[in-house]
């Protein structure tokens, strides 16, 4: 069975993809999941990249996926998910990855800042105006309350503001002095984030740069945050932001879990590095699989 992007989308809702991301998240964590590191593969001359992404924890299954940043036009990511039946290895579904990577992206996000933003936000700041931009959107407004939002970005960001009827900002230092969360979405391969524009307390979620060489954070952003990762083994291996960092504090797991603190104080700044990691997408694809069976569409 095919399930194309228009059925995912009838099927998946971010008020419930929120909380199985922090389960799936909270068992990677235990030990709970086996998720092998991803295997990407550059496609030279198309400047792309061929990524294969198996787990196991609870549902079985693997994302393919492709990346090709300089997309115009079309989207940057496309994917198909494929799920089996756990106990024989019988194909169970097929569908199309693209939107579940979209949205479990920012909903892993809002499960962070759910766990590490300060309760009393009023000004959010995203840095790009793509896909993820606009699902963070809504992502983060189911976590917190926010009276004003900012979005910069180097080309459409006029065009987003007037969209989804929130701010554009001239420069993103523009956009993310005095805010109280930052989501950074960007192709960005050198830092688009100064830690010289951060408020005290803010949370940062910043889920580009997920390439051993390439930045979107500036080196005082990462010595004056708290650092966070979906896997610290991922993060080590894929990230150039975490790798320049050189450690990481605890996984967005252990928090949901309690055994590692989250925020501890009104101005310490934390950061959530996201690089994006299987069970995420396995356990949205499951989320969808098992709502399609329940309504019977």
């Amino acid at each position: 069975m095919l399930l194309g992007e228009e059925e995912v989308r009838s099927l998946l809702q971010m008020e419930e993809l929120i909380p199985v991301m922090a389960s799936a998240l909270r068992d990677l964590s235990a030990g709970k999941v086996q998720q092998p590191m991803r295997v990407v593969m550059p496609v030279g001359e198309h400047q792309g990249f061929f990524g294969v992404m198996p787990a196991w924890g609870g549902a079985l299954g693997a994302k393919l996926v492709t990346f090709y940043p300089n997309n115009q036009g079309v989207p940057t990511h496309h994917a198909m998910i494929v799920l089996f039946r756990p106990e024989t290895g019988e194909p169970l579904v097929t569908m199309d990855g693209r939107l579940i990577t979209e949205m479990r992206t920012a909903a892993v996000s809002a499960v962070a800042t759910d766990v590490l933003a300060r309760r009393d936000t009023s000004i959010l700041a995203i840095i790009g105006s793509g896909v993820q931009a606009g699902s963070h959107l809504e992502a983060l407004r189911i976590v917190r309350k926010f009276r004003e939002v900012r979005v910069w970005s180097p080309r459409n960001a006029i065009e987003f503001a007037r969209r989804h009827d929130v701010s554009a900002a001239a420069s993103p230092e523009e956009a993310v002095r005095g805010a109280d969360v930052i989501v950074v979405a960007t192709a960005a391969t050198t830092p688009v984030l100064r830690g010289e524009w951060l408020s005290p307390g803010v949370h940062i979620n910043a889920v580009g740069a997920t390439r051993p060489n390439w930045r979107e954070l500036d080196d005082e952003v990462l010595r004056r945050a708290r650092i966070y990762v979906e896997s610290r083994e991922a993060a080590m291996k894929e990230s150039g932001d975490i790798i320049a960092a050189g450690e990481v504090f605890a996984e967005i797991g252990e928090v949901v879990a309690g055994t590692k603190n989250g925020r501890e104080g009104a101005e310490e700044i934390t950061l959530f590095k996201s690089v994006g990691v299987a069970v995420e997408d396995v356990a949205a694809a499951d989320l969808v699989w098992r709502t399609k069976l329940r309504v019977g569409s």
